[in-house]
């Protein structure tokens, strides 16, 4: 029991010691204590309203709550930065009667990431992600809206990996 005690002490010591650099959302440790989210603008051919706020928000939400950075409107250590560069609708299968049955949404977002503290981990790059619903439905109210919330969620999840998770 002697001898066990000693090895316990020194893996809870190792242990203890390595907590520090990563937390629940695999972020790792940050030099950073700030960021912003500069407006992403929606220069898509096809124009949704609203949805250039709606990323630009649910970007700046997700960051919020998955690491202890503060949100600054100018000179954040970290900066996000883009736009909305497509928007399209397009039908994906058919009926035997050659209608569509399906259709799916694309968002493409280009993103320019922008680390003042750590200037090798920048990058500019385009994030995409779609959802397809019934052909029978318009794309509006709870569709379009269901519609985006997958989208947003998909892209600003693979944004903040690449930017601050590093998967």
């Amino acid at each position: 029991m002697k001898k066990i005690y000693p090895l316990l002490l020194l893996i809870l010591a190792f242990s203890a010691s390595s907590c520090s650099v990563y937390n629940f959302t695999g972020t790792g440790k940050i030099d950073a204590k700030t960021f912003q989210v500069n407006f992403f603008p929606n220069n898509a051919d096809l124009v949704e309203p609203g949805i250039d706020r709606r990323f630009t928000l649910a970007l700046q939400d997700l960051i919020m709550n998955q690491t202890n950075l503060n949100l600054v409107k100018n000179g954040g250590d970290l900066t996000y930065e883009g736009e909305i560069v497509d928007y399209r609708i397009s039908p994906m299968t058919a009926t035997a009667d050659q209608q569509a049955a399906q259709n799916r949404l694309k968002i493409r977002v280009n993103v320019r990431f922008i680390n003042k503290k750590k200037e090798k981990d920048n990058f500019e790059k385009s994030f995409e992600f779609f959802y397809d619903y019934p052909a029978t439905q318009q794309l509006t109210g709870a569709t379009l809206d269901t519609a985006l919330k997958d989208i947003f969620e998909r892209i600003t999840q693979d944004i903040f990996n690449e930017s601050l998770a590093k998967w």
